[in-house]
């Protein structure tokens, strides 16, 4: 299984865009699987190049769940025709994605979604992510928030605003609109967009009680945000579980 785990991680670097079609693609099954998808919308991208600004991202309207490595459109950030071809992505999609990639080469995959209690948390007017469990306390201070939502992401000059917003941070909670997470690999992300869904539905779960939140120090918080930072390799280890999963129920995803 480590060897697999290389072998993501080697792809996301741009050595093998077979490899990163193949786990871009898993992802969107699993996405689906999970329930996070809506309806056509939302895209994953992954960059394919040094500076990032080459990347594979999803086509227009098509179901997460149909998804396979071969439907992943090829793109680059710097192509000012990429709207006028025919099998032109999705403008909301082309407006972020490409945004992101030509701001955050760092950003090698990026996934940005409207998971149900994710985009819940993203709604209050307290966004943030209290650190009450082992898996809210994941994401203690290392989460952007973008407060000013103005309507849908259809404009190079939005794309960037969010790309500025999002700076060095791995995970935006979008105010009114849902959740953004950029990682190094296709699994990384994944995995980083998985507990943060169980995070906040935890959190969710905790505040209809009706109670008082039992949120832990800054200091056990971040204690415990660190530790899960050297568990790297297990978050890639989750993702080919995953994709072993997949494997078990339909393979198509890979074609």
């Amino acid at each position: 299984m480590a060897k697999k785990s290389k072998k993501a991680a080697k792809a996301v670097n741009g050595n093998d865009e077979r490899q990163l079609r193949v786990d871009l693609a898993a992802a969107f099954r699993l996405a689906a699987k999970y329930d996070w998808h809506e309806a056509v919308a939302n895209h994953f991208s992954v960059a394919t190049s040094k500076d990032g600004k080459s990347f594979l991202m999803n086509p227009k309207w098509k179901h997460f769940s149909r998804i396979k490595a071969k439907d992943l459109l090829h793109l680059n950030a710097d192509d000012k025709d990429a709207m006028k071809r025919p099998d032109a992505p999705d403008l909301t999609a082309w407006s972020l994605h490409g945004r992101l990639h030509a701001v955050l080469p760092q950003a090698r995959c990026i996934i940005h979604l409207h998971p149900m209690y994710a985009t819940a948390i993203a709604s209050l007017a307290d966004p943030e992510i209290k650190p009450i469990d082992q898996n809210t306390a994941r994401f203690f201070n290392r989460v952007a928030f973008d407060m000013d939502y103005g309507g849908m992401a259809n404009s190079d000059d939005e794309g960037t605003r969010i790309a500025h917003k999002m700076g060095n941070k791995q995970i935006m909670m979008m105010g009114n609109h849902g959740v953004l997470v950029c990682a190094e690999t296709v699994g990384e992300a994944f995995d980083t967009v998985y507990y943060l869904e169980r995070a906040c539905r935890n959190l969710v779960l905790a505040y209809s009680t009706g109670q008082k939140l039992h949120v832990m120090t800054d200091a056990v918080a971040e204690n415990t945000a660190q530790e899960w930072e050297r568990e790297r390799e297990q978050f890639l280890t989750h993702f080919e579980e995953q994709k072993a999963l997949l494997d078990s129920e339909d393979k198509s995803y890979a074609k």
